[in-house]
C-alpha cells in the first residue's frame, strides 16, 4: 500500500457507552426488611449548620503572630448538607437500574470507511476467539461486591446486594449476594458462584446483542440506626452563588427529592476492571480510562511513552496489525464498552 494511501484512524470517531446506569435512589429501613419493598422510606438532604475549628493548612508568608493567631482561632462557621438514616432503620438500600447495549466496536459516527471495516475486522477477530466473558465477569464482580456504594460500604456489618432482570416488563431474581464475600483488590480469587456466572453471562449476552438486558440492583447496607449516609456531592463551578461548604446530590422521585448518587459515579465503579496496566499488582483495580488516570492520585498509569495507552494500543492493533498481549486486548475492548470520542484530528 502507497503511503499516501496507508490506512489511518478516522478523524471523527466515537463510541456509545455500553453499559448505562441509572442515578441510585437512597432508602432507610429495617434489615429484615429486604423483601418488602413497601418498607422503604426515601431518605432526604437536609441542611445543618455547623461551628468548627481552622484546621487547615495556613499560606506561606503569614508570620505576623497577631494575625497567626487571630486566623486560627476564630471559629469555621459553615453550613453544609448531610443525610442519614432515622433512628428507626439500621439499613440504607440504594437501588438503581443497568441497561446493557449492543455493538461493541461499532462506532456511534465514523468518517472513514476503509478503518470502519478494518476496526470491525478486528473486533471480531476478538469476538470469535475470546468472547465478552472476561470483561463481563468483572464488571458483575463490580456488581456484586457493592463497589458503586464507594464510602457507603466502609464499616458496613454487612451488605446484601440483590440483582433482576427486568426484561419484558417482569422482575425475575438472577441472584441475592453477600458483597463483603468478594474482595475489591482483585478478580481472580472471587467466588464463583452460579448465580454470578449467570449475572455475568447476561451482561456478556446483552453486549453481544443476544437479548435485550436491563438489570435492577438493590443494596441492603446495615449501617446502624440514625448513621449518616454519602450520596455524591454536587460539584459547584460558581460557588459565589451558594452560601454551603457542601451540596449534596438528590433527585425528584413521586414529587419527593430524594438523596442519590451520580450515575457516572456508579458507572466508574462498574468500569473499575482494569488490573492489567504496569502497577496493579499494589495499586488494585482502577477504572477504565485511556491513559490509565486516577484524579483522586494525580496519577495517569498508562503512559504513551510506554505504549500501554488505548491509543498505542489501538492503532497498533488496527493500523499497523500488532496484536497485543491478551490483557492488552481485554482492555481495548473495556475502553469500547466504556465509549468516548477518540477520533484523530491531526
Amino acid at each position: 500500500m502507497s503511503e499516501d494511501k496507508a490506512l489511518k484512524t478516522a478523524s471523527v470517531l466515537s463510541f456509545e457507552r455500553k453499559l448505562d446506569p441509572s442515578d441510585a435512589l437512597f432508602f432507610a429501613g429495617q434489615w429484615s426488611k429486604q423483601e418488602d419493598p413497601t418498607a422503604w422510606q426515601p431518605i432526604e438532604v437536609r441542611e445543618k449548620s455547623v461551628r468548627g475549628t481552622i484546621s487547615n493548612r495556613l499560606k506561606k508568608g503569614e508570620v505576623d503572630p497577631a494575625k497567626l493567631n487571630a486566623a486560627i482561632e476564630k471559629p469555621n462557621l459553615q453550613t453544609v448538607d448531610i443525610a442519614s438514616l432515622p433512628f428507626g432503620a439500621d439499613t440504607l438500600k440504594v437501588e438503581f437500574t443497568v441497561r446493557v447495549l449492543p455493538g461493541v466496536g461499532e462506532p456511534a459516527a465514523c468518517n472513514n470507511t476503509a478503518y470502519r471495516k478494518k476496526l470491525f475486522e478486528t473486533v471480531g477477530t476478538y469476538l470469535e476467539k475470546q468472547g465478552l466473558n472476561t470483561v463481563a465477569l468483572r464488571y458483575a464482580t463490580n456488581l456484586v461486591n457493592g463497589r458503586f456504594l464507594w464510602r457507603n460500604r466502609l464499616g458496613a456489618e454487612a451488605v446484601s446486594v440483590h440483582v433482576a432482570s427486568l426484561a419484558n416488563g417482569t422482575a425475575t431474581p438472577v441472584g441475592v449476594f453477600d458483597a463483603l464475600s468478594y474482595s475489591l483488590q482483585n478478580f481472580e480469587d472471587q467466588p464463583k458462584s452460579k448465580s454470578l456466572v449467570a449475572l455475568a453471562d447476561l451482561l456478556a449476552a446483552g453486549l453481544s446483542g443476544k437479548h435485550h438486558v436491563l438489570l435492577r440492583v438493590s443494596a441492603f447496607v446495615r449501617m446502624g440506626a440514625g448513621q449518616e449516609v454519602f450520596p455524591s456531592q454536587e460539584l459547584l463551578l460558581d460557588k459565589g452563588k451558594s452560601v454551603k461548604s457542601r451540596t449534596l446530590y438528590s433527585v425528584l422521585c413521586a414529587g419527593q427529592a430524594v438523596a442519590a448518587l451520580h450515575s457516572q459515579k456508579i458507572g466508574n465503579a462498574l468500569r473499575t476492571i482494569d488490573t492489567w496496566y504496569p502497577d496493579a499488582a499494589t495499586n488494585g483495580p482502577i477504572a477504565v480510562e485511556p491513559y490509565g488516570s486516577v484524579t483522586t492520585q494525580g496519577v495517569a498509569y498508562r503512559q504513551p511513552k510506554a505504549k500501554k495507552d488505548f491509543y498505542s494500543l489501538l492503532d497498533n492493533w488496527v493500523l499497523k496489525d500488532r496484536e497485543p498481549t491478551l490483557d492488552d486486548q481485554h482492555f481495548v475492548i473495556a475502553v469500547l464498552v466504556r465509549g468516548g470520542v477518540f477520533g484523530d484530528a491531526g
